[in-house]
Parts: structure tokens; sequence; C-alpha cells
């Protein structure tokens, strides 16, 4: 079903035409502009009017009394919302094929960064991949190495045969032998679970362990809590082209972009406020206000995620200023996501 149920033919075309030109040339757009793209066979008057008419109910506004119209966020909406309604993921789009996208074993942190190169460079705006959090990735094999006596180390073999390590601080002291025997008991009884799920399980049933393996249980349950605890506070997030970003200042408010780059400091809060996006939608554009986030108010966000089978792993996508190329960008993404979860599938 469409998601535009309120214009119809002709102010539906004015305003899409409108918002073309203003993405394409970043100045306020006439009516004699909209009359030269031969959207409508209409008079400069009746497109005027039209136009009067789509700033009355909000799509559009006049910067000044004699300049065009300039669409508005509402506007902007609802031309991606038509961008949504037409045929806009194609399968018939070659398959995006780049070495950014060849995965090598244990190379994982690599191998973002580069994807993360990949959405910066294709989009000339700032790219993003948020990492997985290993907690939530089914392992097919698991190892605990002890690295100090505050820290070990997780070595996790996905279901999908990647592979991915974690320094955890314990606030409890193991020895190596206790490790290899909680590694041991994790990997029989729960392989093809994920880490909170181990958590969960065995919080709910220690009471039901008998007394001589209350302790390592109770000390493994604390492991698998304290490393929960310290992921959630460090999601990791792979930034690429800032100075993209820098490039296009007149687009943004001084203020807000300043604000931006210091949440760019601070990443693992930016890689909050991202995951928070995560939806089912294969692609997912926020313009302006939508994302309830002061500081990027000024920007467009286009993001999806990644995964394998019906496991969602991270998001990706591109922040940029309001005026993107949208109809490029929105393939975009969606195709950099989908082959991202290609390579992963196919890494099995």
């Amino acid at each position: 079903m469409s998601r535009n149920l309120i214009l119809r033919g002709k102010d539906r075309i004015v305003l899409n035409a409108t918002v073309e030109s203003y993405l394409k040339y970043g100045q306020p757009v006439s009516s004699g502009a909209v009359v030269q793209k031969r959207a409508l066979p209409d008079s400069p008057a009746t497109i005027r009017n039209i136009m009067a008419k789509l700033e009355e109910m909000g799509y559009l506004s006049q910067p000044h009394t004699s300049a065009g119209r300039v669409p508005t966020d509402k506007g902007l909406r609802f031309y991606v919302n038509s961008l949504f309604d037409e045929t806009l993921f194609s399968d018939d789009l070659p398959v995006l094929e780049s070495p950014a996208l060849a995965l090598e074993k244990g190379d994982f942190a690599s191998f973002l960064t580069r994807v993360t190169q990949l959405l910066a460079e294709q989009s000339d705006n700032l790219g993003f991949v948020i990492s997985p959090r290993i907690s939530k990735m089914n392992f097919h094999h698991l190892r605990i190495i002890k690295v100090s006596e505050e820290k070990v180390m997780i070595i996790l073999m996905t279901t999908f045969n990647l592979v991915l390590t974690e320094i955890v601080d314990s606030h409890h002291h193991f020895t190596q032998l206790e490790l290899d025997k909680a590694s041991q008991y994790l990997n029989q009884h729960f392989r093809g679970k994920n880490l909170t799920f181990v958590r969960d399980y065995l919080f709910k049933e220690l009471p039901h362990y008998k007394l001589s393996y209350e302790n390592e249980v109770n000390k493994l349950t604390a492991l698998l809590r304290d490393y929960i605890l310290q992921e959630e506070k460090e999601n990791q997030i792979y930034l690429q082209g800032t100075s993209r970003l820098l490039g296009k200042a007149n687009l943004f408010n001084m203020d807000r972009l300043k604000s931006l780059f210091q949440n760019f400091e601070e990443k693992v809060k930016l890689a909050k406020l991202l995951s928070d996006f995560i939806s089912l939608d294969r692609v997912k554009v926020l313009i302006g206000a939508e994302s309830n986030i002061p500081d990027i108010s000024d920007c467009a966000l286009v993001l999806s995620h990644y995964g394998y089978n019906n496991q969602i792993l991270g998001t990706l996508g591109i922040i940029g200023p309001k005026r993107i190329p949208y109809r490029r960008i929105i393939p975009l993404v969606d195709r950099v996501a989908k082959r991202l979860s290609q390579t992963i599938s196919q890494s099995q």
C-alpha cells in the first residue's frame, strides 16, 4: 500500500519535481523551473498556484517573497516515500562487487572498516557500520583464555565460521583449568545458542545445581554478566568520511555540526543512538527531526541492517545533509547491506 495518501495527481508531480530540482541544484525552485522539467504541460501560472497550495499544506516553504520555494522536512518525507512506492529496489541491478567486501578469515574488524570506507566513498557522505555484539551471536565453538588475574579472552566461532575475540574484565579470579572446563561445558550444552541465552539460563538454573558445582557455575554466570554489561557500554562503531561533511559545512547549522563531531569522538554514545534505529525495514530513512536527536536535526540518515539468516547482527548506513541524492543513496545502502550479509553467509 502507498505510504503517501494525501497528495494526488498534479500536486504530487509538482512537489516531487520541486524536490528533485532542489536536491540537484540547492537553490529555491521557481514555477518556471518546474515547467522546464516538462513534468506537466500546464502554464507557469498553474504551477505557481499548485506550489502556493503545497506551501499552505506545509510541503514547501518560501525563504524570501521574491524567491522560489524549497521543500520542508515534510516535503522531503513525501518525496522519499514516493521513492519507496516505486520499484527502487530492483533485483536487476548488478551485484555490488568490491575488494572491500572480501572477508578474510579472522579479519572482521578491518573488513568492517573497508565496508565503512566503501559507503563513504560511494555516497560522498559519512559512512558508518556498527559491529555485532558477540553476546548476541550464536556460536559453534568457543574458548575462554586467562590473560591476567583480572582479564580473560573470549574466542568465539560463530555458526557461520566467523572467529571473533573479546577481552573481558572479570571480578572473579579463574585458573586456566577452570576456564577450560567452563569452555567445554558451554560447547557441550549450548552449541548453537548465544552467550546472552547462556547467561539467562544459568542464572535461572543456578539453584538446581549440586553444591559441588554451584561455585563454578556462579563464577561463570558472573563472568558472562560482567561481559554483557561491558559490551553494552562499548558498542563498536566504524566511521569514515567526516571530512566529507566538513566539505559541506554550508548545508549545516555550525553549532549543530560541531556538536555532531563531538558525538563522533564519543563513539559509544553515537553507536547507542544509531543502534536504537534498528528495524526490520529493508532501508530506513530519517530526515531532520525525525531522528529525535537534536545534534543531527540538520541531517538525513539512511540505514539498513545486516545479518545471517534471520539473525540481525548490526546496522550500517550513511549520515549526510538533508539534501542528499536519495534516489541513488537508498539503493546503495540497501545493496551494501545485502552484499555484506551474503559475504558473512558465504563464509560458512
